[in-house]
């Protein structure tokens, strides 16, 4: 008689090889491509250079595109990981702009050489011109993107937190971005974007809810964090906001840049301590690291200790800077509430998002 598996072990099991099916498949979605083994060594090495990306190591994650390439340099998507790759060290504020958009949007466009239809290079093109403040492009590729790969995890995520939110269309966001976490069910940054877009919605109750839940899929991950302790500084919340902001900043790491300093600035300034906000503000800008310090950021601080003018200066900082995750927010973040009707802030808020850009 063949031996038996104890009917809880086969339970068990089951439910491991349905995770290790709904994992391959979140990453085959990612990518938009259908869940199936690697055809050539180049697919599979970028498969390895998604997961590197993922995990925040773009550097490593280029140079395995790049071995991609010199086995199959055809493979239009490995291009298309470099384009992510590049725009995002910017996006997070490991590189400048002059650094990165160049050869991003040079990788992005061999992708598309390579394969116009490759519904993951117009993804790419979503972040470029969204990092270069041009939302109208950026809603037309990704509107292309999703017609090209309706099951690309990243292409309703950056339509819904990058192009839609900006635009004041909360409701097409939070659809867009309900799609992504549904195709990719374990990305952190999806449900974090999730959660942000409730912010920017006013939706706090929902915004708190998912960014609990985000926070509980990933403890790990600072911007979940960084994102709750947002959620809780809207809403008074102001001890456990702060709480949410230094555990970020101790998962940051001493390799990024300090934004949860400034997040936890801001926090300590709406609370009402001015001293303890400065301190922030100081250890922020003396721990600078990366090309440029949060001047985002820093408008929020001096906005909530009434330093209205120094705020829009820093807010004309971040624009000149193109700090685009944060400056193209100008027309809808709640944080910025207190200055609207600011002839000053007006004039700004329509260079950045102009009345037509919908």
């Amino acid at each position: 008689m063949k031996p038996t598996v104890p009917f809880s072990k086969s339970i068990l099991l089951l439910i491991a090889c349905a995770f290790l099916f709904a994992t391959m498949n979140a990453a085959a979605q990612r990518r938009g491509r259908a869940p199936q083994k690697s055809t050539s060594k180049a697919a599979g090495l970028v498969d390895e250079a998604d997961k590197l990306a993922a995990d925040k190591k773009y550097p490593e994650a280029i140079e395995t595109y790049k071995i991609a390439i010199r086995l199959d340099p055809n493979y239009a998507p490995a291009y298309a990981g470099i384009a992510d790759c590049y725009d995002l060290l910017f996006a997070w504020g490991f590189a400048s702009a002059e650094e990165c958009l160049p050869k991003a949007e040079a990788a992005a466009s061999k992708a598309l050489q390579l394969d116009s239809q490759l519904g993951e290079a117009h993804a790419s093109l979503v972040e470029i011109f969204f990092d270069e403040l041009n939302l109208r492009e950026a809603k037309r590729e990704a509107e292309r993107a999703i017609e090209l790969a309706p099951n690309y995890a990243m292409a309703h995520h950056w339509f819904g937190i990058d192009v839609l939110s900006p635009l004041g269309q909360h409701d097409r966001a939070i659809a867009e971005l309900r799609r992504a976490v549904e195709l990719d069910p374990f990305s952190a940054i999806i449900n974090t974007s999730l959660g942000y877009s409730y912010i920017l919605a006013r939706r706090y109750t929902e915004a708190i809810t998912q960014l609990r839940k985000t926070v509980e899929l990933d403890p790990n991950f600072d911007y979940a964090h960084s994102m709750l302790g947002d959620a809780l500084a809207v809403t008074g919340q102001f001890d456990e906001a702060i709480a949410e902001h230094e555990k970020a900043s101790q998962l940051t790491g001493p390799n990024n840049p300090p934004t949860p300093l400034m997040r936890l600035a801001y926090t300590y300034a709406m609370k009402g301590d001015r001293e303890k906000a400065l301190a922030q503000l100081n250890r922020a800008v003396e721990s600078r690291r990366g090309p440029f310090v949060n001047a985002f950021g820093r408008a929020l601080v001096y906005m909530a200790l009434g330093d209205k003018n120094e705020a829009i200066n820093s807010l004309e900082e971040s624009y000149r800077e193109k700090q685009s995750n944060y400056i193209n927010m100008i027309r809808v973040h709640p944080f910025l509430d207190p200055l609207r009707g600011d002839p000053r802030f007006e004039r700004l808020a329509d260079q950045i998002v102009p009345p037509d850009s919908k």
